[in-house]
């Protein structure tokens, strides 16, 4: 929820909580899954089980963001860390796989670039606010959203079906639009949870 910017303690309170472990292990998982995504090569060309391991550990990386955030609300362990660390996580782990898929031309450089100057500018805004003695300001119900659909994007984007049924295919066509569609979707979603993230936080100023 975008709430109001009460202050707290220190930055570092609680940096060695289970959630926040959970999410330091989620920032490790994306170097090994940038190793197997560009080890496999374009479209799994490289070799076709390394592209299905990269995919199969990015679910898996996506999947724990869950897990950080549902133990800190559990345990009553919310951490300003936390808050901040946990969508650098996403934004890491997402933007990493759409600078690769853009080298490999699995998606145009214009949505990437997008994507790029939306999350880099929303996690400065995040720093500047944290600089000037405010507390980070969650996540909007707009922001998950756009998280979900950029991982479901970016899911459909690397499992290598065309590959499987032949790139110049009818199938590997009509998935390529579905992929491409959820894809615009999350763009969609992700200008306006960053707008919405901006006057929210100009308001409070």
């Amino acid at each position: 929820m975008e709430g109001g910017s009460q202050r707290h303690g220190s930055l570092f309170d609680g940096w060695n909580s289970p959630p926040n472990i959970v999410t330091y292990v989620r920032i490790v998982l994306v170097v090994a899954f940038l190793a197997l995504y560009v080890a496999s090569g374009r479209f799994g060309s490289e070799d076709l089980s390394l592209r299905w391991a990269a995919t199969v550990l990015f679910v898996v990386a996506a999947s724990t963001d869950k897990l950080d955030g549902w133990m800190a609300r559990k345990y009553d362990q919310v951490t300003e860390l936390g808050k901040l660390l946990d969508p650098i996580a996403d934004k890491l782990l997402i933007l990493a796989a759409l600078i690769v898929a853009s080298c490999f031309n699995e998606i145009a450089w214009w949505v990437t670039a997008l994507f790029l100057i939306r999350e880099l500018g929303i996690t400065l805004m995040r720093f500047l606010v944290i600089d000037s003695g405010g507390s980070v300001i969650a996540a909007s119900k707009a922001g998950k959203y756009k998280t979900l659909f950029e991982c479901f994007a970016i899911a459909l984007l690397l499992a290598p079906i065309p590959a499987l049924v032949g790139l110049e295919t009818g199938p590997a066509h009509i998935y390529s639009l579905f992929t491409a569609a959820i894809v615009y979707i999350a763009l969609i979603l992700c200008l306006y949870s960053g707008g919405e993230y901006l006057y929210h936080t100009l308001l409070k100023r």
